[in-house]
């Protein structure tokens, strides 16, 4: 579907009539005033019993009566109106999008194959479906994912770009710099707050991905992270450099499980050990790294996936986690093996204990994304079908009296912040051959507003075949919670406009300093760069370079 339909779609269902402007102002005005949202809506039905005001139509009146003065901007007020705020109340506003199918090296017997899709996808996933609908195509896929958060109220201006698809390396590079070429194109090509029709879009086909990049730095919509995902058994030092070569920062990789006899009766592909190399080289290289871990493998058990759990903080201590329980589908291999009595799926009660479990041992600098497949039940032949997993796992922790301390559990979100009561902590682990500081700003109620993530190298650490990195401290990721807010904008008690990245970043300088660090280096996403040669930093060949 062409991007312009789908906008004459939606203006279709959300036209302002002269009626629907008059009662969204009313709305509008009594939500100002601490009316409950979905309450002022029923209060002003449409007239002759035509329902009542869509929170996407409200959302539409809002912006419109402010660009044309009717309203005065009131970023509080569409806080509280815009829809699906959880959405970007990490601080960023996330734009998934999927690669073609294409064949994958792995032949893992738990993995669904549909010749329509990449590798591990479904067709009737959420973001899947978005893909197929656009045919794969990246511009498509970004700019209509962009109009669709527009209009539903989220701030676009700092993007993350998810790109899904099973193996990304086993893709041929030609077409991996086009994709994400093109997914710069679709973020460049646009005013603050104004996605162009087909008609009115710049001519980008002569523009290279150096160029769209450089574009990019100061557009409207700038990349502030660039995600791919891919085997262990793909990361090697060449690897590292096209990853960033493309603007990746940071890479999920799929462990699965950390006991090689498991691996192998599952037909993973590769051993531990693999995993083990590629996790200590990501972040030799400043990557952000995520690693999925599937409990309920073939050969696993409850209390072996418990043990096998542990395991991930050992070495390989990841940023962020997706726990992915292993989910019988008929068109994986998996399922030949259920029909001849040689696997059983947990029940749900059995998922639901076993994470309660082992999620308050998750230690407090890693993020758990995810704790199940958005795979709709339909698929599912046994075992679990709950999408709504992770509130079932909340509900048995308040009924046992636990908690988790990752970093998603502890965030902000939207909350207003005091910087007067905020404290500092530095969180020091070993990770294989790097020290590692988790350095972050907490609420006196133990929230995260903000951390930086630095990667002190050992002397003897791995090599990673970048002048950049030689004798540099690294910084892999800053981030400040609160709600996603355009740049330049700022708002009162927003954990993103206190200036808790620069603090951060004067206190890894200072803790690089101690331990004899002569300069900084660190992974920016293209959106970010000028954020920190602002700040000091200089431009490398694949890293932005500061002297210390």
């Amino acid at each position: 579907m062409e991007i312009s339909d789908k906008r004459k779609r939606w203006t279709k269902n959300n036209t302002l009539t002269p009626e629907k402007l008059t009662l969204a102002h009313h709305v509008l005005e009594e939500i100002r005033e601490g009316t409950d949202v979905m309450r002022a809506l029923r209060t002003h039905p449409l007239e002759g019993g035509a329902g009542y005001l869509t929170k996407a139509a409200l959302v539409a009146a809002y912006n419109q009566m402010v660009e044309t003065g009717a309203l005065e901007a009131d970023r509080v007020l569409l806080e509280r109106i815009r829809m699906k705020p959880m959405r970007t109340l990490s601080g960023v506003t996330t734009v998934t999008v999927l690669t073609k199918p294409y064949p994958c090296p792995g032949k893992c017997i738990f993995c669904p194959t549909d010749v329509r899709m990449p590798k591990s996808y479904l067709p009737d996933e959420p973001g899947a479906m978005r893909a197929l609908q656009h045919e794969f195509d990246p511009y498509e896929q970004v700019y209509a994912r962009i109009l669709a958060l527009e209009n539903l109220g989220h701030p676009t201006d700092k993007i993350e770009l998810l790109i899904l698809g099973g193996t990304w390396s086993s893709y041929r590079r030609d077409y991996q710099e086009w994709f994400i070429k093109r997914c710069f194109d679709a973020m460049n090509e646009s005013e603050r707050g104004v996605l162009r029709d087909h008609k009115d879009r710049i001519e980008t086909a002569g523009v290279d991905l150096a160029t769209a990049q450089t574009i990019n730095e100061t557009a409207a919509h700038r990349n502030v992270g660039l995600v791919i995902e891919t085997r262990p058994d793909e990361i090697n030092q060449d690897e590292l450099r096209w990853l960033r070569h493309l603007g990746v920062t940071k890479v999920q990789m799929g462990a699965q499980s950390f006991d090689d006899h498991i691996l192998e009766v599952n037909k993973r592909g590769h051993d531990v050990e693999c995993t083990r190399k590629a996790t200590a080289l990501l972040r030799a290289a400043g990557f952000k790294i995520v690693l999925h871990w599937m409990p309920n493998l073939l050969g696993a058990t409850p209390e072996s996936d418990r043990l096998d759990f542990a395991k991930l903080w050992q070495d390989f201590c990841p940023d962020e986690i997706k726990i992915y329980p292993n989910q019988l589908l008929a068109n994986a291999e998996l399922y030949e093996y259920w029909k001849r009595g040689e696997f059983q799926p947990y029940t749900t009660d059995e998922l639901v204990k076993l994470i309660a479990d082992i999620k308050p041992t998750i230690p407090r600098y890693c993020r758990v994304n995810r704790v199940i497949r958005d795979i709709p039940g339909n698929n599912v032949v046994e075992g679990n079908t709950r999408t709504s997993l992770r509130q079932d796992i909340q509900s048995e922790m308040q009924k046992r009296g636990t908690h988790c301390e990752c970093v998603r559990c502890r965030e902000v979100r939207g909350k207003t912040v005091d910087s007067r009561t905020l404290h500092l902590n530095d969180l020091t682990y070993q990770a294989g051959a790097a020290s590692e500081h988790f350095i972050s700003f907490n609420t006196p109620e133990d929230g995260l507003a903000g951390f930086i993530r630095l990667s002190l190298p050992a002397k003897d650490a791995v090599l990673t075949g970048m002048p950049d990195l030689d004798n540099a401290a690294l910084i892999r990721e800053v981030h400040v919670y609160g709600q996603s807010l355009a740049v330049g904008e700022e708002q009162s008690g927003a954990a993103q406009h206190l200036g808790l990245g620069t603090r951060l970043l004067q206190q890894a300088e200072a803790v690089a300093r101690l331990h004899g660090f002569s300069r900084m280096a660190v992974i920016s996403a293209i959106g970010t760069r000028h954020y920190y040669l602002d700040r000091g930093f200089e431009r490398g060949e694949y890293y932005l370079i500061k002297s210390l």
